[in-house]
């Protein structure tokens, strides 16, 4: 019985299946890249999951691996790290969402959401609201740090103010919210339809000052007809030397097309249009994250270093018996032959 395990375990142990381990994994890796959403994550964990098993199996049955101390630390720290990176693909979450100053955070607002088919986390527990944000460009629009002001819950029923970037996500029970280049601003405005309840909503224009060129977009209110609207902005814009996009700094133009209407509105202006009313009641900016959710990561890191820690006592050993070896050669004695002439 014992004999069969060990043969079981020294084909698993197969260099052979490493092989093939490997070349699943570059398949599985080819067809992930950019993260399709037509691409199961099993392309992935499939190949994680045999190699993890054929690492395992070594350990077990390599003497050269179990019977030396750097080396079993080592080997026990990648199997660490493909485990992981199976799990990690299991339970991953990720997304994006644009939240507007003074917003709240929204699961339900959130685009694009992809999760593996074991995660579970509690997004529906994140709780935070978008405050102002800016972001500093240098000449010829290169982008410099972004510093995005939230409000927290302090736990005391009052609210705590975070800055987060680029660099410095939030992190909320485990998910990662990193601000991202997409910004743009936001028109609040009002529709009163003819003999109907006024609604107040916002429209998005596309992403300042990668489009500042193209700040269009449109609308079509309820019971009315489809409104075109062109954002003619104030931001301190400039190519040539630094500046800072602030949206509390910023004023905008809104110039609107109904039908045969072209009307410039400042903040505050009302007018009649094709099936009701429409107000200007602000100017507001929003701000892009990337969610992101992995509960291996800080393991991971861990487990990177038992590896490295492994390598490095593997390696010490070797060169302190170099070491000794050298040592033991040169204190041995030497016999000179003297010739007679």
């Amino acid at each position: 019985m014992m004999g069969r395990l060990h043969r079981c375990g020294r084909m698993l142990a197969s260099t052979r299946l490493t092989l093939v381990g490997m070349v699943l994994l570059a398949v599985g890796a080819g067809l992930s890249y950019g993260n399709p959403v037509t691409t199961s994550v099993w392309v992935l964990v499939t190949p994680l999951g045999l190699l993890s098993l054929n690492l395992f199996a070594a350990i077990l049955v390599q003497p050269r691996i179990n019977r030396r101390g750097g080396l079993l630390m080592f080997h026990i720290g990648l199997l660490s790290i493909v485990v992981l990176a199976a799990l990690g693909r299991l339970t991953y979450y990720e997304a994006h969402i644009e939240l507007l100053s003074g917003e709240s955070f929204d699961p339900a607002n959130v685009i694009e959401p992809r999760q593996g088919p074991w995660h579970m986390g509690e997004l529906d527990e994140v709780e935070f609201v978008q405050g102002p944000y800016t972001v500093e460009y240098g000449s010829a629009l290169k982008r410099g740090p972004t510093r995005s002001y939230l409000a927290l819950p302090d736990g005391s029923g009052g609210w705590r103010e975070e800055v987060v970037g680029d660099d410095t996500p939030l992190v909320l029970k485990g998910y990662r919210f990193y601000t991202s280049f997409n910004k743009g601003f936001a028109p609040i405005l009002s529709w009163t339809p003819t003999g109907g309840v006024p609604v107040t909503g916002s429209v998005h224009m596309p992403a300042y000052p990668l489009f500042e060129y193209k700040q269009d977009n449109s609308w079509t209110p309820p019971g009315g007809s489809e409104i075109k609207f062109w954002l003619r902005l104030d931001t301190g814009y400039t190519e040539e030397s630094a500046w800072v996009l602030d949206g509390r700094q910023a004023s905008g133009v809104l110039i609107v097309n109904s039908g045969e209407q072209r009307l410039e509105l400042q903040l505050g202006d009302e007018v009649a249009l094709a099936g009701g009313r429409l107000r200007y009641e602000a100017l507001n900016s929003w701000l892009g994250y990337k969610i992101f959710y992995d509960p291996t990561l800080k393991w991971l890191f861990f487990a990177a270093i038992l590896g490295v820690v492994g390598l490095a006592r593997h390696y010490w050993s070797k060169f302190d018996a170099l070491s000794a070896a050298a040592s033991l050669d040169s204190a041995s004695p030497t016999t000179e032959k003297v010739v007679n002439r």
